[in-house]
């Protein structure tokens, strides 16, 4: 197993029905609940072991989760209400450095709750023609909101599976 992409890396080149985004949404929405029962019995030096070398510690990762998906909303909502607007990148290495990465999980584990119930009610009311909306990112080019949709799904996962293989492979 890719220990830095245990799941790969993200790709799709279907065509973009109900079906698959909803399967996506339902993913978005099940993910704090899946990252809540991955960290419960987890300890502070648990959470504080990096899930590779080099790579994020669990609790950075569960952090990141929350600046990400943040991001990701706010993006989601300026495609919906802008036209094809740019959005603005930011440094999620440097984020991850920040003080604010050393607060215990819980309270990234409840803006994650919270958020994911904002972020999926937007995304059920979403019609066929939103799904087609475009945000422009300075480093990606022209992103669709269904591709995002998918790419945001991928990345809960991703992560998720970040710190349940360390979980595995460390048999905690």
């Amino acid at each position: 197993m890719d220990i830095k992409y245990p799941i790969g890396k993200f790709e799709y080149k279907g065509e973009m029905t109900t079906s698959v985004t909803d399967d996506w949404i339902k993913e978005i929405e099940d993910l704090p609940k899946l990252l809540q029962d991955a960290v419960k019995d987890l300890d502070n030096e648990q959470l504080d072991t990096p899930y590779r070398p080099g790579g994020w510690t669990v609790r950075q990762v569960i952090h990141h989760l929350a600046d990400s998906h943040m991001n990701a909303y706010v993006r989601f909502k300026l495609a919906l209400t802008e036209e094809k607007p740019v959005i603005k990148p930011y440094d999620e290495k440097k984020w991850a450095e920040l003080n604010d990465n050393k607060l215990p999980i819980d309270i990234s584990l409840s803006l994650l709750e919270s958020l994911h119930k904002r972020w999926t009610t937007l995304l059920r009311s979403l019609s066929s023609a939103d799904i087609e909306k475009t945000f422009i990112h300075p480093e990606s080019g022209v992103v669709s909101v269904g591709v995002n949709i998918g790419i945001y799904a991928w990345h809960g996962r991703h992560h998720l599976a970040h710190i349940t293989s360390l979980c595995n492979r460390m048999g905690w």
